[in-house]
């Protein structure tokens, strides 16, 4: 559902047409597994919770308007709705797919998918000609960005033009810059996957994913994956996400703001060696991110001078959290090549840039002063002042 309407107000869903029957600000949570039909052959819509939910239902009305989809699917993870994407496909299919991802879509390639005969070939999106590596049985190109966790960032309207010529599938993970600051549909993606889990639950407190098309036919395949895989967000978890989402657009303004701060913080710092983030103007990929994207979002990674020093900082940290995810209102740090990018072959880490002494940042909204001290103190301890 596209609504004539800023995204702040459908973030919040009020007066949309879509309170309950009893006109619930804070739609309930329809916690139950099955429904009752009155008579043979009629049904209230809603039968059984794997199948659909009112909930549910409710979130991905919410969630389609916020990207300018015509559908999107509530998956219980974002590697859920990553899976049942990828369960479009028969066997035999190719796909060609970048070579900076998260870990865990790149180990769902390679562990499940291609045991169950789908082929990938990986690829330098920034560098590469992608309209070569094309063949006879390519059906979708797969891409983050920016992406996880070098952030590179990925010209989406250039990439859809090339994959249109051969009929290929444009996919775009969408999760470090969310709706409110990227839609890929608008740049001619063809479905958009979301973690959830990240900046539209927004406050680490639950799991689950999204796939977002215009096509209704596609969609209509999705949704029986997910039914038969019994792959979708629970009710409770749906009732978080609708939550997380009203507050969606001034989280990712903060956070965008301390993230500028930070970088500048980081760029000048001499325990640096290198920042990764597109809001720098000498970031290679800024002036692709300004004109297919509103902002630069809140993710960071950045280079210390040693593992010795990255190893420092992580022990020593107290304001920022040591801890995997994203997207949520506490800053966390992380190490990609013993956390989320832990799997990768040591050919794939050298080939994208992953390092020992690579730390990736998801900035919150504590103040930016206080964050600053704290990469203070403990840049000092790992350079033993």
């Amino acid at each position: 559902m596209k609504w004539n309407v800023s995204f702040e107000t459908r973030c919040q869903a009020v007066d949309m047409g879509l309170l309950d029957q009893y006109h619930a600000i804070s739609f309930p949570i329809y916690q139950t597994a099955t429904f009752s039909r009155s008579r043979l052959g009629e049904s209230s819509g809603f039968d059984y919770t794997r199948q659909s939910n009112p909930t549910r239902s409710q979130l991905e009305e919410i969630a389609a308007g916020l990207e300018n989809a015509e559908e999107a699917i509530a998956f219980s993870s974002g590697m859920s709705a990553i899976t049942a994407v990828m369960n479009l496909f028969d066997p035999g299919s190719h796909i060609i797919a970048d070579m900076d991802l998260y870990g865990g879509s790149t180990r769902l390639f390679n562990d499940i998918c291609k045991r169950y005969g789908l082929e990938f070939t990986i690829a330098d999106f920034v560098n590469d000609d992608i309209s070569g590596l094309i063949r006879d049985n390519t059906v979708a190109v797969y891409a983050e960005t920016p992406t996880n966790p070098m952030m590179r960032v990925i010209d989406i309207r250039k990439l859809a033009g090339i994959v249109k010529e051969s009929g290929v599938k444009l996919i775009i993970d969408n999760t470090f810059l969310s709706p409110y600051l990227q839609n890929p549909l608008d740049l001619g993606a063809d479905i958009v996957v979301h973690s959830g889990t990240k900046y539209l639950g927004g406050h680490h407190d639950t799991i689950g994913g999204f796939v977002m098309l215009n096509d209704e036919r596609t969609a209509a395949s999705l949704r029986r994956i997910l039914t038969t895989t019994g792959a979708g967000m629970a009710p409770f978890d749906c009732f978080l996400m609708l939550r997380g989402i009203r507050t969606l657009a001034v989280r990712m303004e903060r956070a965008e703001q301390n993230t500028h701060a930070l970088a500048k913080y980081l760029n000048e710092s001499p325990y640096v060696t290198r920042v990764l983030y597109p809001g720098l103007t000498e970031h290679e990929g800024h002036e692709i991110m300004k004109s297919q994207a509103r902002g630069f979002g809140a993710m960071i990674s950045f280079e210390v001078p040693s593992r010795e020093f990255a190893e420092t900082v992580l022990n020593n940290l107290e304001l920022i959290y040591f801890a995997e995810s994203l997207g949520g209102t506490e800053t966390l740090m992380t190490y990609p090549i013993t956390q989320t990018h832990a799997e990768l072959t040591q050919e794939m880490r050298e080939r994208v840039g992953i390092t020992d002494r690579l730390l990736r940042l998801s900035v919150g909204l504590e103040g930016v002063e206080d964050l600053i001290a704290e990469f203070d103190r403990v840049f000092k301890l790992g350079a033993g002042l």
